[in-house]
């Protein structure tokens, strides 16, 4: 699974930084997950009536979610994937969380409320044209089984094509703000709890930072 190509691919259609990347899946094997891009910009909207004086609304740029339908084997293979991505893309760290089912009993609001986030329903923004910009047939059953069965979800924050180059202390990235592949890290096993979450420490910093 070639996460890189579809992260850069939209960087390259979109035009604007990245702020964040996120990966969900359903722990089925060979079923399809989504790719959500969170963006740093605003669009100019113009606003409803006669109004071609007034300035354009300002909005944010809304969230892209891919569905990715690509085969995968076993959980090694998405976090392998999530690695090269965060990698190349000079993510100071790659992030995994293991969610349970929110349907059972005894799971909170705040369960709930994150497993339709994971999959790009947010409560908060109900018109999905104003928070995400989708290319998902399955997405609604996709959070479904999320909510029955839990999922996954993986998450860095990229420097190159980023809004963090400017700020990125990280002695392991080249001038733009990535990385030459291959991966160092090789993957963790799951924790197999029914919350947990894993961090993969891929920046350095090899110099002495005087306060």
């Amino acid at each position: 699974m070639d996460v890189v190509k579809a992260i850069t691919g939209q960087i390259e259609a979109v035009g604007e930084p990245l702020f964040a990347v996120s990966l969900t899946a359903v722990p089925c094997v060979n079923t399809p997950v989504l790719l959500m891009l969170h963006w740093h910009g605003f669009r100019s909207d113009p606003l409803p009536g006669d109004f071609s004086a007034a300035p354009p609304r300002r909005t944010p740029i809304p969230s892209s979610a891919m569905q990715l339908n690509e085969r995968w084997p076993d959980f090694a293979a998405l976090d392998q994937a999530m690695l090269d991505a965060a990698w190349q893309l000079g993510a100071w760290q790659l992030e995994r969380e293991e969610r349970r089912s929110c349907s059972v009993a005894g799971a909170s609001e705040q369960e709930a409320m994150a497993c339709r986030q994971a999959f790009g329903d947010d409560p908060f923004n109900p018109g999905e044209e104003y928070h995400l910009v989708a290319e998902t047939l399955d997405r609604q059953e996709m959070m479904e089984a999320g909510a029955r069965m839990g999922y996954l979800r993986w998450h860095f924050r990229p420097v190159w094509g980023g809004v963090w180059k400017g700020v990125a202390a990280d002695d392991s990235l080249s001038d733009d703000g990535g990385r030459t592949p291959p991966c160092p890290h090789g993957v963790k096993t799951l924790v197999g709890t029914r919350m947990s979450r894993t961090r993969y420490r891929l920046g350095r910093i090899d110099r002495i930072i005087l306060p």
